[in-house]
Parts: structure tokens; C-alpha cells; sequence
């Protein structure tokens, strides 16, 4: 990484106020340049935090170097206010490709939204929902009936796929994790994994009956009825780690977890 200098930083808070104080202490310090004009971003939180912010830069490519001040903080260096310039100059970057999420919805309307997690589709009323699963133009399941289905990114497979019991992916596997929600039917279906080169598209059936909404990280669409998703390798967004910390080594020790 290139040395960074104090005054081509900004901060952002989750807004906590363990967050909001070390905000104040570090601009006090190295002040904040503003995310138009830094070169590294500093955020001040936990994942969720983080993965909004990761969203903001993406047009820009802005490294970003998260600190934990919230709880599980699986994308976040642990926090310390010594030492800044030099962490984020020794700093290893990950870099992560998103999903492009492409959504039609009831009303024929059409909706575009990136994800660096995953791409999910839920039920929104007590009924399973019933969706056909296409891979490269290729019905692959004609029919699953469940609670919902998602498709992950090597990163976010430690995320919601990781809780729907779906298979964690090294970061740098060319590879994306298709996983199912509380499947109904096939009852012993538990997902696939497919290249990162795949255009998987879902559609929803009797979605009257059964309505479906779509999710790409925060951004959700309600009332689909097609869903396609693919990388897109036009946008970029660059993590920054401690030496010895990076998101390769977190994926690697999160599956010996017992």
C-alpha cells in the first residue's frame, strides 16, 4: 500500500456513541478530508457499517480501513487510535467483486442493485415460497419450495449463507455459493456451488398467492417475480487489513470453528 498521509483521510461513524467519541478523537488529530476528496477511509463500527460505507466508495474505488466499535466486527481491524498512518500504510487490501442484482417485479417494473454479500429472496407472507432456479440459461430446479434462497459471494459466504448452513468459500475461489432457506421440498437439497462466470436466474411462481421480495445487501425489492444475478467485475471495493488479520485468514480459521 502507498503511504498515506493524515490529511487525505475521512472518517464515518455507525453512529454509536463509542463510534461517534473515537471519531471525534481522531479528527481532532488528522482531521477529515471528506470521502470525496480521501484516499483511504477510516470507519468506525461494525459489519454493517461497514458494508455501507464499502457501497458509497465503490464508484471511486476507495480503500477502506474499518476499526471494531461494534460487536462482532468479522470486516474490522480491532481498534486502536495509535499508530493510524502507519497501520494503514503496512495494511494488506482485500479486494471483493460484487453480484449485480437485475429484478422485475409485478408490475413489469425493473430494478438494478449490487450486493458484496449475497443476493436473497425471501417470503413475505406464512406461505413457502416456490421458485424455479436456472443456471446459464439451464432450469436446473424446476421446482424449490421454501422460506428463501440466496446467492453468496466468497465473501459474504461467512455471513447469512454461513447461518443458512451453506459452505464457506476461500475469498479468492472464483466461485459463488448457492444455498436454500429452510427448504421444503427437495427436503434434502442443501444448495450448490457454482463458478463466479454463472448467470443464475430465479423466478418466482404463484407469487399472488406466494409473494417474494429481493434483496442485494440492504436494498430490497418487493413483490418479484425474476430475479438474475452475475458478477460485476466493473466495480471493484478494496478492504484494508493488519498484516496477519486479512479476510483470506478470517474465511481460512472460520472454517476450523467448533
Amino acid at each position: 500500500m502507498p503511504e498515506f498521509k493524515a490529511e487525505h483521510l475521512s472518517f464515518v461513524s455507525s453512529g454509536t456513541a463509542e463510534a461517534d467519541a473515537a471519531m471525534a478523537r481522531l479528527t481532532a488529530v488528522y482531521g477529515d478530508v471528506g470521502m470525496e476528496n480521501a484516499e483511504v477511509v477510516v470507519a468506525l463500527g461494525g459489519d454493517g457499517l461497514m458494508l455501507q460505507t464499502l457501497h458509497k466508495v465503490m464508484p471511486r474505488r476507495i480503500p477502506v480501513f474499518g476499526m471494531n466499535c461494534g460487536s462482532v466486527g468479522f470486516l474490522m481491524n480491532d481498534f486502536s487510535e495509535a499508530n493510524l498512518i502507519a497501520r494503514l500504510t503496512a495494511a494488506k487490501p482485500t479486494r471483493i467483486t460484487p453480484l449485480q442484482m437485475h429484478v422485475i417485479d409485478v408490475n413489469g417494473q425493473h430494478y438494478d442493485a449490487l450486493a458484496l454479500n449475497e443476493v436473497s429472496l425471501f417470503r413475505t407472507t406464512y406461505q413457502a415460497v416456490k421458485v424455479e432456479i436456472i443456471v446459464d440459461g439451464r432450469t436446473q430446479m424446476p421446482e424449490l419450495i421454501c422460506d428463501g434462497v440466496l446467492l453468496a459471494t466468497p465473501a459474504g459466504s461467512t455471513a447469512y449463507n454461513l447461518s443458512a448452513h451453506g459452505p464457506i468459500l476461500p475469498i479468492d475461489s472464483p466461485l459463488l455459493a448457492l444455498t436454500p432457506i429452510s427448504p421444503f421440498r427437495p427436503r434434502r437439497w442443501r444448495g450448490a456451488i457454482l463458478s463466479n462466470h454463472a448467470v443464475v436466474t430465479f423466478r418466482a411462481r404463484e407469487t399472488e398467492k406466494r409473494p417474494v421480495s429481493a434483496v442485494a445487501d440492504n436494498t430490497e425489492i418487493k413483490n418479484v417475480v425474476e430475479v438474475v444475478v452475475r458478477e460485476n467485475r466493473e466495480h471493484q471495493v478494496t478492504l484494508l487489513f493488519d498484516p496477519g488479520t486479512g479476510l483470506d485468514e478470517r474465511v481460512l480459521s472460520e472454517q476450523f470453528r467448533y
